[in-house]
């Protein structure tokens, strides 16, 4: 049992670090985070590192994260394998969430927040919500191809 093997040879924080499909979609993501900043100061004319924790922008760190780990799974253990389709029916779900229900969610906290606008004309002051929550399919899909080319490049 290789597994097991493995979990009592060596310390547990030494195993993740040296798992190189985990430690390349980290990358992926840290790098889809970096560009955020990049492009968001192109779009926007300001430096902003808020961008890191933020959700949403370009480039989506969660399509980068999870297609890096996909590739990493189908490179290892083969694109045939069960682990492979567990993580992109995993990677499918997650880029669907991020372009689909959390644009959405997005759309619905602008509409809310102008509302807001006019209850804050009327001396009322309820708290504005999180616009960008999600992402447009391009984000998902440059973050999705960044995941991909990071794995590749990496494996």
């Amino acid at each position: 049992m290789k597994g097991a093997e493995a979990i009592n040879s060596q310390p547990i924080l030494r195993q993740i670090q040296s798992n190189e499909v985990l430690m390349t979609a980290i990358l992926a993501w840290a790098i889809a985070q970096f560009f955020k900043i990049i492009s968001w100061a192109f779009v926007s004319r300001e430096l902003n590192f808020k961008r890191l924790v933020e959700p949403g922008g370009m480039p989506s760190s969660h399509s980068a994260f999870v297609t890096s780990l996909c590739t990493g799974i189908g490179i290892h253990e083969g694109f045939n394998s069960t682990m492979f389709a567990l993580a992109a029916v995993f990677a499918v779900i997650v880029m669907y969430d991020a372009s689909g229900v959390r644009r959405a969610a997005g759309k619905q906290a602008r509409v809310l927040n102008s509302i807001i606008e006019d209850l804050n004309r009327k001396e009322l002051h309820p708290e504005r919500l999180r616009e960008l929550l999600g992402h447009t399919p391009f984000e998902v899909l440059v973050g999705a191809t960044l995941g991909v080319l990071v794995a590749l490049w990496r494996m």
